[in-house]
């Protein structure tokens, strides 16, 4: 298949699951608290369940798409995201807003071994790698997309969510149209742990769940700490999210940083950045170039660890490319539900400024993990 036809669908599939239904919440976030009249503990409890139905429907996700091929679970992925918003967009309590996150968080949980399955099916295996940090980037757009959604339509959370599950509708047409189902000839392959990965495996294992730990503070919590510290507009606001979607496209050269630098070189060089850009939000949460420029930091350096940690987890899990991205962001989630609920705890009990130099100094003592 030509590497653009699978990649560009790929990459709103993306855009759509990760961008639009699970990190949209956090922009919205500060909103849809004010209706709900919840406090930072709740709306943290919340936020994790994200990333708690992701560790559940990636284990779904790796399993079935090893039985039945990629396909199946890109639709179910995609039906999973316009319900969840829908249900999201129409809820009268905590409860209803819940299961709605629930939904749009198991989306993201069932889309990303399919894609790895796909890739391997059907992409040349020198373009693999480029191909699989290419649509990870996915997640860049849809971030940037739902910043220019806050523009236009804050403070209406509600038909916020409305439209994307109707940009998700339609993304999930063309992904039905252009994914083939493998035939007879093309089996996912079910073998575990290569002979080389065995070692790899404890550090890539240990490293995913720090950065997710770290990572779900910036998520969660971030508009709403500067917004909280400076009298930002609206537009300030919006545009420290889409800065982080713009700065997170760059994550599609990720293939390529990591061959001229090395795994371990790159996981060290941005899992630092990561951290520095929660501390550097504490320095000064009422400046906007200080502002802007963590939301670039963070944008860059995320967004880029999520490609390498495909790449290192398909090193380890070399014969099975769907369980290869399945586990590190398995263990990613995990780190997320972990680092929302501790997050939001603290924040009510210490402020926001301690908790994201806490959060941040986890990435950089994370930084030190060797990759092989």
């Amino acid at each position: 298949m030509n590497f653009t036809r699978l990649v560009f669908p790929g990459v709103t599939m993306i855009a759509v699951t990760y961008g639009l239904a699970r990190y949209s919440f956090g922009l919205l976030l500060p909103n849809i608290s004010s209706s709900f009249q919840m406090s930072d503990t709740v709306s943290g409890i919340i936020s994790s369940l994200f990333y708690l139905a992701y560790c559940f429907t990636i284990i779904y996700s790796i399993v079935m798409t090893t039985n039945k091929g990629p396909k199946p679970m890109i639709m179910l992925a995609g039906g999973f995201a316009v319900s969840g918003m829908f249900m999201i967009s129409a809820s009268l309590n905590e409860w209803m807003l819940a299961a709605g996150v629930l939904l749009a968080g198991g989306s993201t949980g069932l889309v990303s071994p399919p894609y790895g399955a796909a890739i391997a099916f059907w992409i040349k295996e020198p373009l693999q790698g480029k191909a699989n940090t290419w649509i990870n980037s996915g997640t860049s757009l849809g971030i940037v997309a739902t910043g220019v959604g806050a523009i236009l339509l804050t403070p209406h959370w509600r038909y916020t969510y409305v439209l994307y599950a109707v940009i998700a509708l339609i993304v999930l047409w063309w992904n039905y149209r252009i994914i083939p189902k493998p035939d007879d000839s093309l089996k996912v392959q079910r073998g575990l742990l290569s002979a080389k990965g065995l070692e790899g495996a404890k550090s890539m294992i240990t490293g995913a769940i720090l950065m997710g730990i770290s990572s779900a503070c910036f998520w969660t919590f971030s508009r709403s700490f500067i917004e909280s510290s400076g009298d930002f507009s609206t537009l300030v606001l919006s545009l420290f999210w889409v800065t982080i979607g713009l700065f997170g496209i760059t994550s599609g050269l990720g293939g390529a940083v990591i061959e001229r630098i090395g795994l371990q070189s790159s996981y060290t060089l941005f899992a630092v950045m990561m951290g520095g850009a929660s501390i550097l939000l504490t320095w000064a949460p009422d400046s906007i170039p200080i502002v802007i420029g963590a939301a670039a930091l963070f944008g860059t350096s995320n967004l880029f660890m999520c490609g390498l940690l495909i790449v290192w987890g398909i090193r380890v899990f070399e014969s099975n490319a769907s369980l290869g991205i399945g586990v590190p962001f398995l263990m990613l989630s995990i780190g997320q539900v972990i680092g929302s609920i501790l997050a939001g705890s603290m924040i009510e009990g210490i402020g926001y400024a301690v908790t994201f130099a806490v959060f941040g100094a986890i990435s950089i003592l994370g930084s030190f993990l060797r990759t092989a």
